[in-house]
């Protein structure tokens, strides 16, 4: 078994050790300037907040934060931008568009709002070659369940364009967080593939069982598993004994840059999971490359 890396520095030699070219995170975040600063503002005051510090480790330039991905062998990853208010979606999926167009590893991406223009704003993002959308639940503060995104998850889940949802209650419960109100989604649209940010903390059982109704609910690796994540929302006992029975829809995600430890710490939770021998190496490159390569079409 190959250990994992010990520093950014060392990631891209791991990922080659592996026998892979490259990571590919389903979940990074570039958004607009004025939009970030706003977000990064937040987390200055992450103590009032979540009750703890959340210092944004990767807080540079938009050109620097790329050249970091670079730099870690990052291959491809998908941009996700997301609304806080009605009006913003459709100006943060053409930015995401673009965005892609200039960054050769980005994976065009879109996102939505339950507004009335949300059904066409959506087809025209899939139009324009969107492979990701994210749905942020508890930012939003929107019901998933409403008539205005029904024709959304129907027509993602036609297209089969993955959606990364983020519908569980942590960092923060909200009042439409949660897997049983995304469940009710799943219910009508069954082939939508959905991904759950964050592993859906902390319902991280609930999770697995879902998975096990819906073959193309996935998770993402994003703040799983890491010493920061673990104080508030441990994993559950045998976790590693439920990922090796759906080993092949679990995606890298790491929320870069938005997190408060280096991009390297979320590969090492992963590698200690790959430990268990019903994992190993071929879960790796099924985690960090393979599977978020199927979802992206990459």
């Amino acid at each position: 078994m190959t250990p994992g890396p010990v520093s950014d520095a060392d990631v891209a030699r791991w990922t080659a050790s592996l026998g892979i070219d490259g990571l590919i995170d389903l979940h990074v975040h570039f958004l607009p300037k004025p939009v970030m600063d706003k977000v990064w503002a937040y987390f200055d005051q992450a103590e009032e907040h979540y009750g703890t510090a959340w210092p944004v480790h990767y807080r540079m330039p938009e050109v620097d934060r790329i050249e970091t991905l670079r730099a870690l062998g990052v291959q491809h990853f998908a941009p996700l931008v997301y609304p806080h208010k009605p009006g913003m979606a459709e100006w943060l999926t053409s930015w995401a568009i673009e965005f892609a167009e200039q960054v050769p590893e980005a994976v065009p991406t879109g996102t939505f709002y339950p507004e009335p223009a949300a059904a066409s704003s959506v087809e025209a993002a899939l139009r324009a070659g969107a492979r990701c959308f994210k749905a942020h639940v508890q930012v939003g503060a929107y019901d998933p369940r409403g008539e205005l995104l029904d024709p959304v998850w129907g027509s993602l889940a036609e297209a089969g364009v993955p959606v990364v949802i983020h519908c569980g209650h942590g960092p923060l419960r909200g009042e439409y967080t949660g897997l049983s109100v995304f469940t009710e989604v799943l219910e009508r649209h069954p082939r939508l593939t959905a991904v759950l940010a964050h592993a859906a903390m902390p319902e991280y059982d609930t999770a697995f069982e879902l998975m096990a109704r819906y073959p193309r609910v996935y998770l993402d690796t994003t703040m799983v598993g890491v010493p920061f994540t673990e104080r508030n929302a441990p994993l559950p006992a045998g976790w590693t004994a439920r990922v090796a029975e759906v080993a092949d829809r679990i995606v890298l995600g790491t929320d870069f840059p938005n997190i408060p430890y280096p991009y390297v710490t979320q590969l090492q939770a992963i590698a200690g999971w790959a430990a268990d021998d019903r994992l190993g190496e071929p879960f790796l490159r099924a985690v960090l490359h393979d599977t978020p390569a199927k979802l992206l079409s990459v």
